[in-house]
């Protein structure tokens, strides 16, 4: 089961916050908050994390190892970019004071006001991190408290619960929960921050906060010690940088946005010994699908979306690629998103340290714009609109094999552009009208500053179609939503071939590409198997903040002249709940050049089952494979419109070496050696294959030995080039 919510969600019962926040309204709360005023978080801040290196290395948080961090990002020239933060992730604790506020671990930390002094001298900022709640240890010692007659106890929540996403069930749940209608409860985060900024503490992370952080208990609900953390950094009088984490909900962000400076939107990135790196690219894949649910949610008044560590600076370590790394950094900038680097800053990578200080992306994380996804799907196009003629544009290539990526103008509602710099190269590419075009390898970015040419393009009428009116079968139903429009939408798709809803009326007046909004709602990663007039399974793999706040992603389709039909469900795995879909013009956009066959939804030979697996396509693989001839999986209907040569890519997981073996419509029999280090996250690898025009059928299995498990086949041109026209 994921960890998502259950996928058939009706509307939300959300209690109230205490007295202590509905004496003043919200209203009033947010006209008076200071945190995204304080003067720190005008723009998003550049620095670096221990926590990365953390999940490597569980020693690695101590006092003299971060004194060598913040020379190293003196030294490194970093620095000179623009990183100052030296944050402290959990760990760094190790009891608590007389008055129950956390207090440092002696042995490794002996004197952590130097230590902030410290980095201070190197003309940086501190970070330290914490969690909403009261420890055991403190409820145990039943404190008195700075500020007030009360004790820790006086201002625990009765019946005793969980205090965050860490506490357990029970009365005794180590992390208590505070009640804020209590008095002394404000005093209490008031001494906890004072203390904080007797150091000299510049950034605090409040981690484990709910709604949110994989946790739907809203008999814990952490909104109320945001506000809490906020008004101590305030009466604190120093100016300190306030981030909440982490995979918020977005249905609260007017708590988050603003009482705080930023929030987490994702989990965690680092794989934290489910792989043998630091990271991976389905863990940053992953920030491409939940960010166009918050896409309109950050700005230098709203906060910013944080979307955790940016770990490219490590070389292999890393486990990316140097295109995957550039991706990265493009997403994050094109966010707005807080750029923070992981891993060891003493031992830095020359070709990792050029990206994070490439100053013309660092000035689009800067830029106070953050993007919007223009198209979604294989082939990603981010749009930043500067306000003054100018734009930043970023094309992703998602799939493993080269593709060509393309934008028209049209779609960004100007005529062509005059000018048109590749910031990556720092090179002029000229004028552009019509569309362009770039080939990128796999996974691949290019990051466009674009001034536009003279004149206006007319958006494109479109039309919308209501999940709720549409053909609901199965297990298929209309629920309430509160941001949807109409003010319904459609769960309960999904774990089974009948549990879909089919717009059977979708009507354009040519054949041609189309652009499909898919409005979906979802908390963590979902996925659609879609199919356009019954034929081959189409992929949306999208992701969300919020069951009741639609995330809007335009994937290309082809589309005939008059009368389509477009269902949507999932047969193995959990698909978003669906509010609409809105069909406009292409407007130029070519069709979809690669074809993705899902394992799951193969022909399933012998021991082969499918199943639910969080980071894959589909949100589901194939596994147990092997061990026999008929433990296999086939596709039997790949489709190509000629004969030829192909790029197929094919994503597998394993740990330690394995092999499939491959037929290509029954031809001779092909081994590929695989390697990896995770069930957990998908791999690709992309071999060259002959395919003939029309149907054709491809095997993967492994007669003698164990195969891994598998994710997905892509089938895409040879070299990469634009498809002009649907077939």
């Amino acid at each position: 089961m994921p960890p998502a919510r259950s996928r058939a969600v009706p509307v939300r019962h959300v209690p109230t916050l205490s007295r202590l926040v509905l004496a003043c309204g919200l209203t009033a709360l947010a006209s008076t908050a200071t945190a995204q005023v304080n003067g720190v978080a005008h723009r998003p801040y550049l620095g670096w994390s221990s926590f990365s290196q953390q999940t490597l290395d569980p020693a690695f948080l101590t006092q003299a190892n971060m004194l060598k961090q913040s020379d190293a990002l003196a030294a490194s020239g970093l620095q000179a970019h623009g990183y100052t933060y030296i944050n402290l992730d959990s760990g760094w604790m190790g009891g608590f004071d007389a008055n129950g506020r956390p207090i440092p671990d002696a042995t490794t930390f002996p004197d952590i006001k130097a230590l902030i002094d410290h980095i201070h001298a190197n003309g940086q900022k501190a970070g330290i991190y914490w969690i909403p709640g009261v420890e055991e240890p403190a409820v145990q010692a039943n404190s008195p408290i700075l500020g007030s007659d009360q004790h820790i106890q006086d201002i625990l929540a009765l019946p005793h619960r969980a205090g965050n996403a860490f506490g357990g069930p029970g009365e005794s749940p180590y992390h208590y929960k505070i009640d804020f209608s209590k008095a002394g409860a404000q005093a209490y985060m008031d001494s906890v921050v004072a203390l904080f900024a007797s150091w000299g503490v510049d950034f605090i992370k409040l981690d484990g906060v709910t709604p949110g952080s994989y946790s739907d208990d809203l008999s814990i609900d952490n909104r109320e010690d945001v506000v809490a953390w906020s008004r101590a950094i305030a009466k604190s009088g120093r100016p300190m940088w306030f981030t909440v984490s982490w995979q918020l909900d977005k249905d609260h962000n007017d708590i988050w946005s603003t009482w705080a400076n930023a929030r987490r939107i994702d989990d965690d990135v680092e794989c934290e010994g489910r792989c043998a790196t630091l990271t991976n690219w389905p863990r940053i894949e992953k920030r491409f699908r939940d960010l166009p649910s918050w896409q309109d949610a950050a700005g230098p008044t709203k906060g910013w979306n944080d979307l955790d560590t940016l770990d490219i600076t490590d070389g292999e370590l890393d486990g990316l690629s140097l295109d995957e790394k550039r991706s990265a950094m493009t997403i994050w900038s094109m966010a707005n998103a807080p750029l923070y680097l992981g891993g060891d800053l003493t031992k830095l990578d020359p070709e990792g340290l050029r990206i994070a200080t490439n100053d013309e992306v660092l000035a689009v994380d800067q830029s106070g714009h953050p993007a919007r996804q223009l198209v979604g799907g294989d082939h990603q196009v981010w749009v930043s609109d500067l306000g003054d003629g100018r734009y930043y544009v970023a094309l992703f290539n998602m799939n493993a094999a080269p593709a060509t990526v393309s934008v028209p103008w049209r779609l960004l509602g100007i005529p062509g552009a005059l000018r048109v710099r590749d910031l990556w190269t720092h090179k002029e590419l000229g004028p552009s009208v019509a569309r362009h075009d770039v080939l990128l390898p796999a996974h691949a970015t290019q990051l466009l500053l674009v001034q536009r040419l003279p004149g206006q393009v007319l958006a494109p009428p479109s039309k919308a179609y209501e999940a709720e009116a549409a053909t609901l079968a199965g297990t298929a139903q209309v629920f309430a939503c509160n941001g949807c429009s109409g003010g319904s939408k459609v769960g309960g798709l999904g774990l089974g071939t009948s549990n879909t809803v089919s717009f059977n009326e979708v009507t354009v007046p040519r054949d041609g590409v189309y652009l499909m909004q898919v409005d979906s709602l979802t908390l963590g990663l979902r996925s659609y198997l879609y199919r356009v007039n019954d034929g081959p399974y189409h992929t949306f793999n999208s992701g969300g903040g919020s069951f009741q706040l639609p995330s809007s992603s335009a994937l290309p389709i082809c589309l005939h002249a008059g009368t389509n039909r477009i269902r949507f469900g999932n047969d193995v795995s959990y698909p978003p709940d669906l509010d609409r879909i809105v069909i406009r013009d292409g407007m130029g956009l070519p069709a979809p050049s690669v074809d993705v066959y899902e394992a799951e939804a193969a022909t399933l030979g012998g021991t082969v089952t499918a199943g639910f697996s969080n980071y894959f396509s589909g949100l589901a693989k194939a596994g147990n494979i092997g061990g026999g001839a008929a433990n296999a999986v086939t596709f039997n209907q790949v489709t190509v419109p000629r004969a030829g040569v192909y790029q197929l890519e094919i994503d597998y997981a394993t740990k330690g070496p394995r092999s499939l073996v491959m037929t290509v419509n029954g031809g001779n029999a092909r081994q590929l050696d695989l390697d990896g280090s995770s069930f957990d996250d998908p791999v690709a690898r992309v071999v060259d294959v002959t395919l003939q025009a029309g149907n054709n059928t491809v095997v993967l299995g492994n007669p003698s030995g164990f195969g891994p498990d598998l994710d997905r086949i892509v089938v895409s041109a040879r070299s990469g080039a634009p498809v002009t026209g649907c077939p």
